[in-house]
């Protein structure tokens, strides 16, 4: 037995069984960053093939742009075309046009060829503040957004594509969000990454997205769940965002184009909530690089397997994912272990005893206490915000709620309240990871009460179920709560932190983790067992 999967966090690559071809329309940045260079690595980064058409040539590096020369319209033309009368397109992200000449050429191909999903990323100002759409071209513009199915503009694109000043707050982002898109009758991704650290209402004293970096999908005409769907992010501060734009919008396309080949149907939402923490996670790997003296490019390539030096030797850091699946495997045995005890076969068919359950909860409620200690110190250490939050949250969710149910049921029932010499030295195992120094040696040790509970619990659950779920079953209720879809979801979030924490660790600090990880498996395997030994 495995670890189910759908705790495993999940891998930009492809997992659909065709690859998307993602067309890419736009001028070209030699310095790597922006434009098609950047586009064909976020495709690539997403499982997708990448194609492009060159619409401008730029002189530029991550100090500016110093020129800008556009080939003839007809040229496009003849490009677009070499490309459709031979190569099924799934996807096509538009970014730089230059001028209407070559707008004009690509709204005609655009008619002709119908492509499935059609990402427009209306260039008009790059991120130096440089201009790169003449100013006679921004009416011809208008004529092509609404053959776009998503339109990405920046702030500034934003107001300019109305003709009105750039919005100071989130609030009046959307706002002009919701004016394009009611003028387009497409769907709109109003991005709040230029703005000045916090994005709340604009109303004094409001700092509820303060820090964040919240982007919002805003379709008036029903394309959408609802009218706005805002995805909150975090701000990462870094100086290098050189080709976010072109990055992002090249991404959606392309994971669009897998959503639609696996569903029949695409999700913008999706899309966006899988390249998010893909992009800040580029953001944050950016100084990795070490290109140019200016605003530098994006970590594209950031969960791809690197090579480190540690001590004058060379050793690997894991893909995203790598260092979760093995932790699965790792845990196999111990899985097979617990489901093979006696305690855990009579808890799903009702014959287990009263007196153990009382036992195996009376130590629950116990260990949860030290558990939650634990998980505050997980958050007090932990590297960003998002994750702060979470474990401070999964602590007060010990205290409140698990606990609670525990006292409960325990009310009203006789208990061993001493405390047993496996709880103490699971305890104790977590309290010496918790002043280990260490955030990765610390999660990975906490895993295994999220990640083996949530598969006990699953197949325990699916069990009852197939029974009929009989309300005469004395643990019913407990039971009925392994179902719990925000535990689940927690389980998931719990293996992707202590996945990309083994990645930004050391070669001795994974196998730190590793060794932590499995010390706690193996308690999770005594502890269940703990009430049969007892009795």
């Amino acid at each position: 037995m495995t670890i189910a999967s759908s705790f495993l966090p999940p891998v930009p690559a492809a997992s659909a069984s065709r690859i998307p071809r993602v067309l890419a329309i736009a001028g070209s940045d030699p310095s790597g960053g922006a434009g098609i260079q950047a586009d064909l690595k976020s495709i690539a980064a997403h499982g997708g093939y990448g194609m492009a058409a060159i619409t401008a040539l730029t002189a530029q590096n991550t100090r500016g742009v110093s020129a800008v020369h556009v080939p003839p319209a007809s040229f496009l033309t003849a490009q677009l075309d070499a490309l459709s009368q031979d190569i099924s397109i799934d996807a096509v992200k538009i970014g730089m046009l230059g001028e209407a000449s070559v707008i004009d050429a690509v709204r005609g191909w655009l008619e002709k060829a119908r492509p499935g999903v059609v990402v427009l990323d209306p260039v008009m100002v790059s991120t130096s503040g440089d201009r790169l759409l003449r100013e006679a071209a921004a009416d011809a513009l208008h004529t092509l957004l609404p053959f776009a199915d998503l339109i990405t503009p920046n702030l500034a694109e934003l107001a300019i594509l109305l003709n009105e000043p750039v919005a100071g707050n989130w609030a009046g982002a959307l706002e002009q969000g919701k004016r394009l898109a009611a003028l387009t009758g497409t769907t709109v991704l109003v991005k709040g990454g230029h703005l000045d650290g916090g994005s709340g209402t604009g109303n004094p004293g409001d700092r509820s997205n303060d820090g964040g970096c919240p982007d919002a999908l805003v379709n008036t005409v029903g394309l959408l769940a609802q009218d706005l769907v805002v995805v909150p992010g975090e701000r990462v501060p870094t100086r290098n965002s050189h080709g976010t734009g072109c990055s992002l919008s090249s991404a959606i396309a392309t994971v669009q184009a897998r959503l639609m080949g696996q569903t029949g149907a695409g999700d913008w939402e999706a899309a966006l909530r899988e390249v998010k923490p893909w992009l800040r996670e580029a953001l944050r790997a950016s100084d990795r690089l070490d290109v140019g003296t200016g605003n530098g490019p994006v970590h594209h390539f950031h969960h791809v397997q690197q090579h480190t030096q540690e001590h004058g030797q060379t050793s690997r850091v894991p893909a995203e994912g790598a260092f979760a699946a093995a932790l699965r495997d790792a845990a196999t045995a111990d899985l097979e272990a617990i489901h093979g005890l006696d305690f855990i076969k009579a808890l799903a068919d009702g014959s287990l005893p009263e007196k153990e359950f009382a036992y195996y909860l009376a130590q629950d409620a116990m260990y949860l206490n030290g558990y939650s200690r634990v998980l505050a110190r997980a958050a007090a250490i932990a590297p960003t915000e998002a994750e702060q939050l979470f474990w401070a949250r999964s602590a007060q969710n010990c205290l409140e709620v698990e606990s609670e149910l525990h006292r409960t049921w325990l009310s009203t029932r006789t208990a061993d309240g001493t405390l047993g010499p496996v709880t103490k030295s699971y305890v104790d195992h977590l309290l010496a990871a918790s002043v280990s120094g260490s955030y990765g040696v610390l999660v990975a040790a906490v895993l295994p009460c999220f990640w083996l509970y949530a598969e006990v619990g699953e197949t325990l659950h699916g069990q009852f179920l197939a029974a009929g779920a009989p309300d005469a079953h004395p643990y019913a209720v407990w039971l009925r709560t392994y179902a719990d879809a925000e535990f689940a979801a927690a389980t998931r979030q719990a293996v992707a932190y202590t996945d990309a924490a083994a990645r930004a660790a050391s070669a001795g600090e994974r196998d730190a983790m590793t060794l932590a990880f499995r010390q706690s498996a193996r308690y999770e395997v005594e502890f269940f067992d703990a009430p049969r030994l007892h009795a």
